[in-house]
């Protein structure tokens, strides 16, 4: 059993003026504003996640209780007119004491851009841009913010380039989004990354790797495609920002199905018996509907997700949380009657299997948890557990998450 203890303080702005986050005391957040009218404005979003972790599962020469910096990031955008828009987003993740250096120079100490683009936008329902960019395709949860997420966080599979085709769910390229009437759509064209994770050399008659660019050079296997399109039965949700909001606490009535896509030709290698390479695509798939909105005239909410997603990776493709096969996903919260303005409480279970064809076993997720909210996502507590089962590993993990963003 590991059980974690994580203490979020965040500062945070938003691009919604509504209780969209739950809270009564949100205003907006972070802004500059230049004019009456607000056309012209600088936003500061600035946040950091500290955890306490404690593990028993650790040799006995080893601490138990350690400490991480999880996330230290500072995010602006700015605009001067509503043509165009420049957003810039760096930090670091996962710095500890393992990763420290005495100078700050390391690889885990360095700051680095989480995304960097810059957008048109041509009328008020459509815009391009260009950068290092988080409009993704295949799903919601592809698209995921961790701030506002009813989880304790993400689906781990769902976020399924990272560090395999992009740099930590963001890649280089141009984007296109907007609306059409009630569908929303994001569509990118991007380059890949050239040294993936996935820094394995393909074995004689064994399965694919990812690292198709890396071995078979940007020409064939450069460039990677992706959309995301989704259409809103009830209320329409902002695109400004491209992070997905996981529950609105009854602030929204929402009722959203998506289906999205990622491309990626010649993405992974196989060697054959002879050792002569052969290029493999890279092809995801998913279907999602999202449900958000008050239950009843008490204050009670309900958060329900549910998704499937068809991973090909390349032949028997498995590495580290990815493998080619299918994944169901699915998570239901309750938001318990109550005030907007007292403390509320939402009990939640989620659950995921995953197929890959390389096993025969399947990988399986349970959890069930609770949040405890003090002033919406801008302060509140998360207690869950979360149990793992692949075969003949099993783990079960205990986590309590204090979180605050302003």
């Amino acid at each position: 059993m590991t059980y974690r203890f994580l203490i979020c303080l965040i500062v945070f702005g938003t691009f919604s003026f509504t209780f969209s986050q739950g809270s009564p005391d949100y205003e907006g957040g972070l802004n500059i504003a230049f004019d009456e009218n607000g056309k012209k404005y600088l936003r500061i979003i600035s946040w950091a996640q500290v955890q306490a972790i404690h593990n028993d599962q650790v040799p006995d020469e080893q601490e138990q209780t350690n400490f991480n910096l999880a996330r230290a990031r500072i995010l602006m955008f700015s605009q001067i007119n509503e043509k165009f828009l420049i957003l810039t987003h760096f930090g670091l993740n996962n710095l500890n004491s393992n990763s420290m250096s005495p100078t700050g120079l390391s690889d885990a100490s360095e700051l680095f851009f989480h995304g960097v683009w810059a957008q048109y936008n041509l009328g008020k329902r459509h815009s391009v841009g260009a950068g290092l960019h988080y409009f993704n395709g295949i799903s919601r949860l592809n698209n995921q913010s961790t701030l506002n997420i009813m989880t304790l966080d993400n689906n781990r599979q769902s976020w399924s380039t990272v560090g395999l085709s992009d740099q930590f769910g963001r890649h280089l390229g141009i984007y296109a989004k907007g609306s059409l009437g009630k569908l929303q759509y994001r569509v990118a064209l991007n380059d890949a990354i050239t040294n993936g994770l996935d820094d394995r050399d393909p074995q004689n008659g064994g399965s694919a790797v990812y690292a198709g660019k890396r071995l078979l050079g940007s020409a064939e296997s450069g460039k990677v495609f992706s959309g995301y399109f989704e259409y809103s039965l009830f209320d329409m949700e902002s695109d400004v920002l491209p992070y997905k909001v996981g529950t609105y606490l009854g602030g929204k009535r929402i009722f959203n199905v998506g289906a999205g896509f990622f491309a990626h030709p010649s993405g992974s290698v196989r060697a054959d018996v002879d050792g002569i390479l052969e290029p493999e695509d890279v092809r995801i798939f998913a279907v999602d509907a999202f449900y958000d909105a008050p239950w009843g005239n008490d204050g009670s909410a309900i958060t329900a997700y549910a998704t499937y997603q068809y991973n090909d990776y390349g032949e028997d493709y498995f590495f580290l949380a990815y493998g080619t096969g299918n994944m169901a996903y699915g998570h239901l919260g309750y938001l318990l009657p109550g005030s907007v303005l007292k403390t509320r409480f939402q009990p939640y279970a989620s659950y995921a299997v995953n197929t890959y064809d390389a096993f025969e076993n399947n990988r399986t997720i349970f959890g069930i948890g609770a949040n405890t909210y003090f002033s919406g996502h801008n302060s509140k507590l998360t207690l869950e557990y979360r149990h793992e089962s692949f075969g003949d590993d099993k783990l079960g993990t205990l986590t309590l998450q204090a979180m605050i963003y302003l």
